[in-house]
């Protein structure tokens, strides 16, 4: 019960060095420090784990992790740095895969709940991350803002990366709640360009609060990044998390 696009094997071998940054200490060390806290000595869950740039370095900080992965090629990069007795993953999609046991936080990064294309199954992943947490856990989702503001009369697209190497830009359906993900990569140093494009669900913060609601969840906390930094009306994206009540 899935509308998410698949990954395929090509995105999959070239996933972590296109996202090297993204993987720096630098950056996720803010991340690790904020889900270990949160998972405390429970175990974690995460929703759509890919190559496992946060499950993998969560592990190594003793928080036993699980995954849940729709993309098998992007299960078997992760399973090169990981064996399944240290990192169990589950092949499936994130709204309704079921894993044994209970956990004490379920996490959802970089976006990806936008993946999921339909509200109804958006607020069933909410549903699925409920279900996965004991009494007093908590389900965090890092999302960004749309940057609708950004539009000009009569515009749909919005640049998000102008740099040498790629051309990053968003085009939005304002009434279906859609936006494209548009992507040129320049491939080595010929000149040539890779493009690429994905669809997602864009969702305001508001919205996934009453998701929450639906799945018996109180928003707790809202921040604008993984340092703590406070959520304003400037902020592009945030980090909520949502506490199952005991």
């Amino acid at each position: 019960m899935t509308s998410s696009e698949l990954w395929t094997r090509a995105t999959a071998e070239r996933y972590d060095a296109e996202e090297a940054e993204a993987s720096s200490a630098a950056v996720l060390g803010p991340t690790l420090d904020f889900l270990a806290d949160l998972a405390g000595d429970g175990r974690a869950l995460e929703f759509a784990i890919g190559t496992g740039r946060v499950g993998v370095p969560l592990r190594e900080r003793g928080v036993p992790v699980v995954g849940i992965e729709l993309s098998e090629h992007m299960a078997a990069v992760l399973r090169r740095k990981v064996d399944e007795g240290t990192l169990p993953v589950v092949i499936g999609d994130m709204a309704t895969t079921a894993v044994p046991g209970g956990f004490t936080l379920v996490y959802l990064v970089y976006n990806t709940i936008s993946n999921l294309l339909t509200q109804d199954e958006q607020v069933e992943c909410f549903r699925n991350a409920a279900r996965h947490l004991e009494p007093g856990g908590r389900f965090v989702i890092e999302l960004g803002v749309p940057p609708l503001r950004l539009l000009p009369p009569g515009q749909v697209a919005v640049p998000f990366d102008v740099s040498q190497r790629h051309l990053g830009f968003d085009t939005f359906d304002l009434v279906e709640q859609m936006l494209v993900s548009h992507h040129f990569t320049r491939d080595g140093d010929d000149g040539h360009y890779r493009r690429e494009n994905s669809r997602h669900r864009y969702a305001w913060p508001a919205e996934l609060d009453l998701m929450a609601r639906i799945a018996g969840l109180e928003l707790e906390r809202r921040v604008a990044d993984w340092d703590g930094s406070p959520f304003t009306q400037e902020s592009a994206k945030h980090i909520s998390v949502w506490r199952k009540p005991a």
